[in-house]
């Protein structure tokens, strides 16, 4: 039995759209139990009841709007944030997955949880609903604003593996996000992250640029959190504007009405393609325990996929299988070769 650690009041529409989450999620695996940190009379307002469904009462919530992440999770302890990740350092859970602030979910996992023996710095990973059928891990989108060549370096070489155990691609296409694609474009950082990359025993393709995010062949793209973030969320409001769009041209005539009568199945097909719903949430690479950060705006449909997400990498013993990789592949040993 897997059994996940549910932040239940994280998010801008928690506790209800968590929650009914969770009712979706638990239907949809049997061998899964959640356990969820909350205010109890807030939660049981939209909770179905289930055997394999737990409550544990969390007083305080962490606003999503906090600026000092690193005081609040030292503080609040007996926040819903903080207990769901202590549930993780103190093996009571498998993992955990929560809406909460990206930042607050940085600072718990740091501090109650820590990162891998080995790891220098924690990296969020989505998989970004691009052309290609497996979509393109993206890392990283948030964790890390300021960071050195070396360390986009070292979870590179943790991201290929991920793709390659995980998703199952042979020899993952990787790219850095760049505002070029001829070697030597972009910042200190990206020429000197760009020297490193070819070093490393790993599939590098070169530059990529942002407009090319949704076509590319990549199956990673590597950048900093600052830029990684920036281009993720245009990467999102531009699907979603399309999506917008595209409906809005189709209501604009009766050729278009009648159209859609005859496309209305594929028009939905390429809908949800496109939804950040559909990813769920993004793997926080690094951390000694399975951790996803569910997008702050989850509805109840996304958020289920986020637990599904947390489900699969426990099953997959994905942390336990990176462990075992960062102590037989140490990052100075590459990076020297």
């Amino acid at each position: 039995m897997i059994k996940l650690a549910i932040d239940a009041m994280g998010g801008d529409f928690a506790p209800e759209q968590i929650v009914k989450g969770v009712n979706i999620a638990i239907k949809e695996h049997n061998d899964l139990e959640l356990v969820l940190y909350g205010r109890t009379d807030d939660i049981k307002k939209y909770l179905v009841p289930n055997e394999r469904i737990t409550i544990v009462d969390s007083p305080r919530v962490i606003d999503m709007g906090e600026h000092n992440p690193i005081s609040e999770v030292r503080n609040n302890r007996d926040s819903s944030l903080v207990m769901s990740f202590r549930a993780v350092r103190d093996k009571e859970v498998d993992g955990v997955v929560t809406a909460g602030p990206t930042q607050c979910v940085i600072a718990a996992a740091h501090v109650h949880i820590g990162r891998i023996k080995g790891m220098k710095r924690c990296a969020l990973c989505p998989t970004l609903p691009t052309f290609k059928e497996t979509g393109t891990l993206m890392l990283d989108v948030g964790a890390n604003t300021d960071i050195r060549p070396e360390h986009i370096a070292q979870y590179t070489q943790y991201a290929n593996f991920y793709a390659q155990e995980v998703k199952g691609i042979k020899n993952p296409k990787i790219y850095l996000l760049n505002i070029g694609t001829e070697e030597g474009k972009g910042r200190e950082l990206e020429q000197q992250t760009y020297e490193l990359l070819k070093k490393l025993p790993i599939n590098f393709c070169g530059n990529v640029e942002s407009k090319e995010i949704l076509t590319t062949d990549a199956d990673i793209i590597v950048t900093d959190g600052f830029t990684g973030n920036v281009a993720m969320k245009a990467f999102e409001g531009t699907a979603k504007g399309m999506g917008s769009l595209l409906k809005k041209e189709i209501k604009s005539s009766l050729g278009g009405m009648i159209g859609y009568l005859f496309m209305r199945k594929n028009l939905k097909r390429f809908q949800n393609h496109f939804s950040a719903d559909r990813v769920g949430g993004a793997t926080l690479f690094g951390v000694d325990g399975t951790v996803i950060k569910a997008h702050g705006s989850s509805n109840a449909d996304a958020f289920s996929n986020a637990i599904t997400l947390a489900y699969k990498a426990v099953k997959g013993d994905v942390v336990n299988k990176m462990k075992e990789f960062i102590q037989t592949h140490p990052f100075e040993e590459v990076s020297n070769a």
